[in-house]
């Protein structure tokens, strides 16, 4: 059950009213900034810890955007925080490491679920609880990447806590451990999704993930050469993907 509450909280450091009713949540605090850019208007809320907020408008819309940092430890803790304060859908925009062959560096990823590679949720529920994105929000993500015409992909991303087993800067053998996910139809690994889902769902609340495919684990070729441009397309559909909730009344 969503668990409001009327106070200051701890770690995001923000009041109900400080937020709008969609909330875009990297991981990283400057990704925040790009959003700030795409917006019409925006201000700064808060910054605590790895928790800076902007709140906005685009074409009228109201829409924030709170960074989490890197893991499931922080991303619970500011979904439950963002919870408390009257967020009704969060929305995970990040990278990812693509793990099937025919995804390029600059792919959008709409994710449908998340295997649960990740533990901070077990302290909440057993493993057996799904980790699933609304589907509200998933159909509102692929509209958004349509209208905007940029390349997507619909599916699951397995969410771990060890970045160092399962990312493009992996040691040892990192591609044979990851194969039978490959096998499986993952798309992407990543280290949030499962937790923001998980956390939210329980609670009543909207989440999703729109990932960027930054950096393809098996592709043979050197760093994305229009990676802050794919960055930019990142929040910008995040961004469209926000209006479409709010034109369909799911704000």
């Amino acid at each position: 059950m969503n668990q409001e509450a009327p106070h200051r909280q701890h770690h995001i450091d923000m009041l109900p009213g400080d937020i709008a009713p969609t909330v875009l949540v990297p991981g990283d605090p400057g990704r925040v900034a790009l959003f700030a850019e795409q917006m019409d208007e925006a201000w700064q809320v808060a910054h605590k810890r790895e928790y800076l907020t902007y709140t906005g408008k685009k074409d009228g819309v109201p829409i924030s955007c709170t960074s989490c940092g890197l893991g499931p430890s922080p991303t619970a803790i500011g979904t439950e925080e963002l919870i408390r304060i009257g967020a009704k859908n969060i929305i995970r925009m990040g990278t990812c490491g693509a793990i099937q062959p025919f995804m390029k560096a600059g792919d959008i990823i709409v994710v449908t679920s998340a295997v649960r590679g990740e533990r901070a949720t077990e302290e909440f529920i057993s493993i057996d609880y799904p980790a699933i994105a609304s589907h509200y929000i998933a159909r509102a993500s692929i509209e958004a990447c349509q209208r905007l015409g940029l390349t997507y992909h619909v599916g699951m991303v397995r969410t771990h806590d060890a970045f160092y087993l399962e990312s493009p800067w992996a040691f040892g053998d990192y591609k044979t451990r990851l194969q039978p996910w490959v096998d499986l139809g993952v798309l992407a690994v990543e280290n949030e999704a499962a937790t923001m889902f998980v956390v939210a769902s329980m609670q009543g609340v909207r989440a999703g993930a729109i990932l960027l495919s930054s950096d393809p684990i098996f592709s043979e070729g050197e760093d994305d050469p229009k990676l802050e441009e794919h960055k930019r397309d990142l929040v910008r559909v995040s961004i469209e993907t926000a209006k479409i909730l709010h034109e369909k009344g799911l704000d």
